[in-house]
């Protein structure tokens, strides 16, 4: 178990998420205005009051109201980035999260018309793929046994399939990013696997693999609807199921 609390220092998070924006230089003026809105809107999935913006206070915020305000950054700052010129320019490079890089731009990219296996991908028996791996595998009891397992780049990456174009990837979250996915409207979604944090990828969309050596990028595939979460140091991406309630449902039962 990895014993270190996530979202402990909001200030560290939010220069952490500052690396990875790319947002026009000079920002726009209203970002600040804009995020204050967000952050003062309540909450209608809990009834909860707004959260109240104050100056820094050394007290500890609850794990919901950190990760509410970094959500609400990063949603204001894609939606004002891509409201302007240097924005719609370029590909805004906003969320690296459960070990996957969300490439989000202000129009739905082009779709991916090959398919291509990851980096020395194979199929491998269920009883051996623990061998093959420095991580524990895990699988979704509401799917049954998958109908086949691989195993690639050098077992950095285990799939799992089952019919209808479901499947489950794992991998280790301790390393840099392993897949990209190029986004358009409509943004990913905020979601909850259990206690973990996750991101819900609605929509048809490229997916493609970074490769360890050297940081290239290689497209796969267009991938489907997406569900993305992290459980201690593991990093879990459930594809292919419909709607957000049904993956959700699903990937709580991982064991």
């Amino acid at each position: 178990m990895n014993s270190r609390e996530p979202f402990d220092d909001l200030e560290a998070e939010l220069l952490a998420l500052g690396d990875l924006l790319d947002v026009p230089n000079p920002p726009p003026a209203d970002v600040a205005s804009a995020v204050r809105a967000r952050l003062e809107e309540p909450d209608p999935a809990h009834g909860a009051d707004p959260i109240p913006v104050r100056p820094h206070t050394p007290a500890r915020r609850p794990r919901r109201a950190r990760w509410k305000i970094v959500t609400a950054v990063v949603l204001v700052v894609i939606a004002i980035t891509a409201a302007t010129p240097q924005g719609r320019a370029a590909v805004v490079r906003i969320l690296r999260f459960a070990g996957i890089e969300l490439q989000v731009g202000e129009t739905t990219p082009p779709p991916v018309t090959t398919t291509a296996p990851m980096p020395g991908e194979h199929t491998v028996p269920p009883g051996r793929v623990s061998g093959q791996v420095k991580f524990q595998v895990k699988t979704v009891k509401a799917l049954g046994d998958p109908r086949s397992v691989t195993v690639a780049d050098n077992g950095r990456v285990v799939s799992m399939f089952w019919p209808n174009g479901v499947r489950l990837d794992q991998f280790d979250g301790t390393l840099d990013p392993v897949f990209f996915k190029k986004l358009g409207p409509p943004w990913p979604d905020y979601a909850r696997v259990g206690p973990y944090q996750a991101w819900w990828v609605p929509g048809k969309h490229p997916l493609g693999y970074i490769l360890r050596q050297d940081g290239t990028e290689v497209p796969l595939r267009q991938a489907g609807p997406t569900l993305i979460w992290q459980q201690d140091t593991l990093n879990y991406r459930l594809e292919g199921l419909r709607t957000k309630e049904e993956a959700i449902r699903v990937a709580t039962s991982l064991q």
